[in-house]
């Protein structure tokens, strides 16, 4: 039976295997593309697998992307996985506007959603998804996924194990909020960015 402890831990063992069996992220330019469905998992690319095992290497990452490679869906699937298995697992994604980092949730929660109900069953949610804020996913064993917006004070209060600052060359406080990412996470710190200047470029 697929509720039982070994299937769900299969099908969870690695980002990799979860990302590209298990679940789907949503394509918005899957007419244009010629796409069967908006749904679809990740492609199983190698450079994905690279990138998670990377991911558990490494405390800190810093990534120079490009906008195809799906570098923040991967980021944001990464830490989604720990804070679903791992219980009072905090995660923050931290991003330039507000609204962008509501974005970065919907990710979290298009990849819980696309899940098959046994998958779901086993990592249940604190309340339904449709009821929980915008910013936040929170899970039945007291985890959490929180999108905040850019600035170094956003961030002190909070202890998360994993945190993610998305397009960090387009934040003006990215030094500071890597400076206080520092001092609060004790898990994982990704952060990635396209081209643009300043601190994270320097």
């Amino acid at each position: 039976m697929k509720s039982d402890a070994a299937w769900v831990d299969a099908a969870t063992k690695d980002t990799f295997t979860w990302v590209t069996q298990h679940t789907q992220t949503y394509n918005e330019h899957w007419v244009e593309e010629g796409r069967p469905s908006p749904y679809e998992p990740f492609p199983p690319y190698r450079y994905f697998r690279h990138l998670f095992n990377f991911f558990e290497m490494r405390q800190i990452v810093w990534i120079e992307k490009s906008r195809d490679m799906m570098i923040s869906w991967a980021s944001v699937a990464y830490l989604t996985l720990q804070a679903m298995k791992v219980p009072h697992c905090g995660v923050i994604f931290q991003t330039q506007k507000h609204e962008k980092a509501i974005d970065l949730v919907d990710y979290a929660k298009c990849l819980y959603r696309r899940q098959p109900d046994w998958l779901r069953d086993a990592f249940p949610l604190a309340k339904p998804i449709d009821s929980q804020p915008q910013d936040r996913l929170e899970f039945a064993g007291g985890s959490y996924v929180l999108g905040i917006p850019g600035g170094a004070d956003q961030i002190r209060g909070h202890h998360p194990w994993g945190y993610l600052n998305d397009e960090t060359s387009f934040q003006p406080e990215a030094g500071e909020c890597y400076n206080e990412a520092l001092s609060a996470v004790k898990g994982k710190i990704i952060l990635n960015s396209s081209a643009g200047p300043g601190w994270y470029a320097d």
